[in-house]
């Protein structure tokens, strides 16, 4: 499939039907490699090689990226930003153009959105968020791959999203446009999502904001939340403003539609935005949500890399 977007940065460059395309190819992709097994893939980016910088600490985004080129038949380099000439003053433009030399896609993981702005704006490849302080846009693939398979569907349910307004939410309120859901944030006042995202989304959906978790929660179809403290957050006992009444408690889970999925991106802190008894309950599909971000990054590397033209010698 083609993407009209050459950068994958907040979620805002695909529409709806580019939206539905990827996760088809990525339920598909996530088949035939069960079919198939680990070991084997597509090979449909044989040749290609994808540079990841970060900035950040990682577990699910490393992992799965790197085993997903793998699965594809490319190859994955690892690049701390401690080990990169960023750290000794050379600008993120300057290494934008330097790694578009050599490799068919760059993925980072930094703190200021800003700099993957840069890379993008000075880039000859495709350039992929693999997180920042604003958005997550690959989480977002997945969660909402995570959700169809739970639901059968994504139009016309109504996502709740309890907590931190923060750039994983986002990425989800983009995304819930882009496929009809409507969408119930519950956040203390000052901990709002970003107002341009909620903005633009409500051309689309319906977009709440409320600092009442249980309101926001009744009758929701999906329940969703993400560490108060995330690693860009200064301050440490940042958690003391919302537990306990933003923990995604047994009794929270109640007022939500009966058959409501709960969901969080990890690393979890039990007992903090979430109740053991509800992660590792029979409503969670963490999990299953871990798990597809290696598929929905598959698709995204295939759709952004796949179809482009061969490099210039």
């Amino acid at each position: 499939m083609n993407l009209r977007t050459r950068d994958f940065l907040t979620f805002a460059e695909i529409d709806g039907g580019e939206t539905r395309r990827l996760l088809d190819l990525a339920a598909r992709l996530k088949r035939d490699l069960r079919q198939s097994g680990r070991s084997k893939g597509s090979r449909q980016l044989a040749g290609a090689t994808m540079a990841m910088i970060f900035q950040k600490p990682s577990t699910r985004t490393r992992v799965s990226f790197e085993t997903g080129m793998f699965q594809l038949g490319g190859h994955a380099i690892n690049l701390s930003a401690s080990e990169l000439q960023l750290s000794r003053g050379e600008t993120v433009e300057d290494t934008a153009r330097t790694l578009s030399r050599y490799v068919d896609v760059v993925m980072a993981r930094v703190f200021d959105h800003s700099d993957l702005e840069a890379l993008a704006r000075c880039s000859e490849v495709p350039v992929v968020n693999g997180l920042s302080n604003s958005f997550h846009p690959c989480q977002t693939l997945a969660d909402l791959l995570t959700i169809r398979e739970r639901k059968g569907r994504l139009r016309g349910l109504r996502v709740c999203w309890i907590g931190d307004g923060n750039n994983v939410c986002n990425s989800l309120i983009y995304g819930c446009a882009r496929t009809g859901m409507d969408v119930s944030v519950a956040t203390p006042r000052r901990f709002c999502p970003l107002q341009s995202v909620v903005d633009e989304a409500r051309d689309s959906v319906s977009v709440d904001l409320t600092a009442d978790p249980a309101k926001a929660a009744a009758g929701a179809d999906v329940v969703m939340t993400d560490t108060f403290s995330s690693i860009h957050n200064k301050d440490t006992d940042r958690a003391r403003l919302f537990v306990p009444r933003y923990t995604v408690s047994d009794r929270l889970m109640a007022r939500a539609a009966g058959d409501a999925v709960f969901m969080h991106c990890l690393p979890a802190k039990r007992g903090l935005e979430v109740a053991p008894s509800v992660i590792d309950g029979p409503q969670s599909a963490v999990w299953d949500e871990a798990e597809n971000r290696l598929h929905v990054q598959k698709a995204l590397l295939v759709a952004l890399v796949g179809s482009r033209p061969a490099r210039r010698a």
